[in-house]
């Protein structure tokens, strides 16, 4: 017998039917289930209308709401405060309870309980669970009942904490015999981007929805042994391109955690690396939880306390320099066709996010949080816990960090690997007719292959901003500074 007559199901950031906690709760707990998601207007207000996120977000519920209906049901979708639009939803639908996976950012946690609480004084209760990761709040802890902030004993707990419960799928899918229409006179048609204020001419160039994750999975499976050591390159397809999906939940964390635990099992290295980053994905997680002040809105401190007292460069060279960061105009191709590459797709590979991260905060000298917030604005990605947790990771303030003496140098770096200079060609084109050698560091190159690429240094491609050994010599001393 169903504990509930009518649930409803709040879609987030888990936008399929397959593996679906919420929803497999719900449709086991519930005579009848609707399904709604809300275009948060307090989050997309202050985007701009050529934000990729969203036509990706609005493609894929076209698929989720077809998927619905197939099976007897639809998507109610509303555009508004959530704090008011799932209360208001509830209300009008009749429903008995409601049901959500988990949100772990400090502002979402602060939301859910606001509506928690609108919810149970109209005697409706409100049910959230795991999804988006394996392992998440006080699952995996130091035999002190301590949160980790070291990865690696993090990872080694994680794996021998792993039963195939863990990994198991929810039955959302063979249960969808639950879902109901909306009620006569509620509205549930998906609003058009143009209303919304987006366009879709900006969506990623990447497939949406569900089948699009599975596109992308059955794909890098086949290249998963190798991924180990292809995942470095920038010219190579080494990684998934699976984040942007995972971000958006339209494909299961246990589903991808399961392949790779089971591959790795038999061996397969590049599986054994890619499992390891997403545990790296919990982590992050894990202390964004347990350390929400590494993420509050508006005010993101540094894991290290001391890390607050660093003296970043401030002033109108900085600003500057800033900008050429930003634009991709160093005078450092690597670091260029890096920028270029996140302004002209959203998408940046994981390598190079470490090595701009490095530029912008050690040779730059300049706040890692003003970088963090510009893959925000930019990454189709983009998920604070992770963000947050590379830039400190980066810039040395984080937990489990990189060592502050450790400063990448973007030229070895470009050398190592894009030795043909391959990715910097694509990004700095008019960098492409120097040779191999001399595209890593154009400003070394001969009077004779510059005339010969047709390349003016300071007209056609910038000198670089910074000396990379000279500030390299002032981020040891400001970074000595505070310890």
């Amino acid at each position: 017998m169903a504990d509930f007559d009518l649930g409803l199901v709040w879609f987030r950031r888990d936008l399929r039917v397959a593996d679906h906690a919420a929803l497999y709760h719900a449709l086991t707990r519930c005579r009848r289930v609707l399904c709604a998601f809300v275009f948060d207007s307090e989050i997309l207000s202050p985007l701009p209308q050529n934000d990729r996120r969203v036509p990706f977000i609005h493609a894929s519920l076209i698929e989720l709401d077809k998927t619905l209906r197939d099976a007897g049901g639809s998507l109610m979708v509303r555009h508004g405060a959530p704090s008011h639009e799932i209360p208001a939803l509830a209300r009008a639908c009749g429903v008995d309870a409601v049901f959500t996976n988990r949100d772990y950012e400090p502002s979402a946690k602060a939301r859910d309980e606001d509506i928690g609480k609108k919810l149970a004084s109209a005697d409706v209760p409100f049910f959230t669970f795991k999804d988006q990761v394996i392992f998440h709040q006080d699952d995996v802890l130091t035999g002190a009942g301590k949160p980790y902030t070291v990865f690696t004993p993090y990872k080694r707990n994680w794996l021998a904490s792993l039963t195939p419960d863990a990994l198991k799928p929810y039955a959302s899918e063979e249960n969808l015999g639950g879902l109901a229409r909306p009620p006569a006179g509620v509205k549930h048609a998906i609003p058009s981007l143009e209303s919304l204020g987006f366009s879709a001419a900006h969506a990623p160039a990447l497939p949406a929805g569900s089948s699009g994750a599975y596109q992308l999975f059955d794909d890098f499976r086949d290249r998963m042994a190798d991924y180990d050591r292809a995942r470095d390159f920038p010219s190579v397809k080494g990684p998934s391109y699976l984040s942007v999906h995972l971000r958006h939940g339209t494909i299961s964390i246990r589903a991808l955690a399961r392949t790779a635990h089971d591959a790795q099992r038999h061996g397969n290295r590049g599986a054994e690396t890619w499992l390891s980053e997403l545990i790296w994905r919990d982590f992050y997680f894990s202390v964004l939880h347990h350390f929400p002040y590494v993420g509050m809105p508006g005010d993101h401190k540094a894991f290290r306390p001391e890390h607050d007292r660093i003296q970043w460069e401030t002033g109108d060279a900085p600003d500057a320099n800033f900008a050429a960061w930003c634009e991709g105009r160093t005078g450092y191709p690597l670091v260029d066709a890096a920028m270029r590459q996140i302004n002209q797709s959203g998408y940046m590979h994981n390598r190079l996010r470490m090595v701009v991260a490095s530029f912008l905060t050690k040779d730059l000298g300049l706040d890692w949080r003003r970088g963090e917030q510009y893959f925000e604005a930019l990454l189709n990605d983009f998920e604070l816990s992770s963000n947050n947790g590379g830039w400190q990771w980066a810039s040395s303030s984080g937990c489990d960090a990189q060592p502050y003496f450790r400063i990448f140098n973007p030229v070895s770096q470009s050398e190592k690997f894009d030795t043909r200079g391959k990715f910097i060609r694509h990004y700095v084109p008019e960098l492409a007719a120097l040779p191999d050698k001399d595209i890593h560091a154009p400003w070394k190159a001969k009077p004779d292959a510059l005339k010969a690429a047709n390349i003016s240094l300071g007209a056609d491609y910038p000198m670089p901003v910074v000396d990379h050994d000279t500030a390299r010599k002032i981020t040891l001393a400001r970074y000595a500074a505070v310890k």
